[in-house]
């Protein structure tokens, strides 16, 4: 016998000892607060304070639609997980003989002292009726704080566009007092290299918490809401389940929502493993989309306010190109304009001709587009965000380069109806 496995045989009685004297502990004591820390490390002890205070704001969210299977896995390729993983969790939810529901999961967090919770759309969007946020027959939905019972809830709003929804228990009563509203930070000052805590209910295992850092800012996920996003990318752990769930700094703000993973090539051996990619919509988005969301109804692409015109961004112009056309180095170039548009009614114009660089065909001599209320525009997804956050009757002043010139046009946004879209 070894001297390492002797100091083990010596030990082993006081831990067993040690083990049930903390289980009987537990029994009667409250978990530990900040002041019993001082033996953590600081970063740490940082993590263990942030969930104490806010994990007892995370929720739990179940949904079940009579019928018809929401999967939890939704969206989630099928190479993503390990094959005999996702079959395990599968079995898990498999229902009863007798029960003809199918059941999906995720999680979502206090956002105010009214009681809303935030949570995805892509959660709870297959329990509701078409172009609606009202649950379609033979649809439940409820939620659970931690160590409470799940309590049925309603879907306040929704915003498809960045795959965002607002909740609330039905009996307002059912909120825990230890739960509270979770701060939101500017996500526009969030750096890459910062903490990240990630708190959610991942295969339906409450209360878990992951922390990692900012892997990236602005980063492009198709697939992900109805127009594009400069999501957050961190290598905390997010996995099905933990959709909705806050993203943390290490001062307890939310700087995102956590939404989505990039698979692994491993299984369950660790070949390959978890490539530790996950993404999370950005607070400031989750802010400009509350007071919609609490007026209630579904915001999507056929609700909102238009411009009516084609751009495209010139970060992809050579420099070469740029100053033979005269273009600024940054900006979104109008490619066309829709008939019948607020943009055609202020005078904007889209390109007439076309040059080739290297076989591929470039705008040349649209409008270019470089502030919207003052705010400067680099590419077109800045511009999709900066007219979606108004909507319509509000007018907003463009900032354009014509011919070298600058010039202001004032342009009253206009919903497009959804019969005519339809039409097109």
């Amino acid at each position: 016998m070894t001297v390492a496995h002797a100091m083990q045989h010596r030990r082993a009685p006081r831990m067993v000892v040690a083990a049930l004297a903390t289980a009987l502990i537990g029994l009667v004591a409250t978990p530990a607060l900040a002041d019993d820390l001082e033996h953590l490390q600081p970063d740490e002890r940082n993590t263990v304070e942030i969930f104490q205070r806010y994990g007892p704001s995370v929720v739990a969210i179940e949904v079940e639609v009579r019928g018809e299977r929401v999967d939890p896995f939704d969206r989630i390729p099928e190479g993503m997980l390990p094959r005999e993983f996702r079959e395990f969790f599968e079995r898990r939810q498999q229902p009863r003989e007798d029960s003809p529901r199918r059941q999906g999961a995720g999680s979502g967090f206090l956002v105010d002292d009214a009681g809303h919770i935030v949570t995805n759309y892509h959660v709870i969007r297959n329990a509701l009726e078409e172009e609606s946020v009202d649950l379609r027959e033979g649809a439940s939905l409820k939620l659970s704080f931690a160590e409470h019972e799940a309590v049925p809830a309603r879907v306040v709003g929704a915003n498809a566009l960045y795959d965002l929804a607002l909740l609330k228990p039905e009996d307002p009563d059912s909120i825990p007092d230890g739960a509270e509203p979770l701060p939101l930070a500017d996500s526009d000052q969030t750096l890459v290299g910062q903490k990240t805590i990630a708190i959610g209910n991942p295969f339906g295992l409450s209360s878990t918490v992951t922390t990692g850092i900012v892997s990236g800012v602005g980063r492009d996920l198709p697939g992900i809401g109805q127009i594009e996003i400069p999501m957050i990318q961190t290598d905390a752990a997010i996995n099905p389940g933990n959709s909705g769930g806050p993203l943390l700094n290490s001062a307890g703000e939310v700087i995102g929502v956590n939404t989505a993973i990039v698979p692994g090539g491993g299984g369950l051996t660790g070949r390959g493993g978890s490539v530790g990619v996950g993404f999370a919509v950005p607070s400031n988005l989750l802010q400009e989309s509350l007071d919609e969301m609490e007026e209630g109804g579904l915001t999507d692409l056929t609700s909102r306010a238009r411009l009516g015109v084609m751009v495209a961004g010139l970060q992809g112009y050579p420099e070469g190109v740029r100053e033979r056309l005269n273009l600024p180095e940054r900006g979104v170039m109008v490619v066309d304009v829709e008939s019948g548009s607020p943009a055609e009614e202020a005078g904007l114009q889209g390109a007439s001709f076309e040059v080739s660089v290297e076989g591929r065909a470039m705008p040349a001599d649209g409008d270019v587009i470089t502030h919207v209320n003052g705010e400067a525009v680099s590419e077109p997804r800045e511009l999709q965000r900066l007219v979606f956050a108004r909507r319509a009757g509000d007018a907003v002043t463009l900032t354009v380069l014509r011919d070298g010139e600058e010039r202001k046009f004032e342009v009253e946004l206009r919903e497009v109806p959804r019969e005519q879209q339809r039409r097109r």
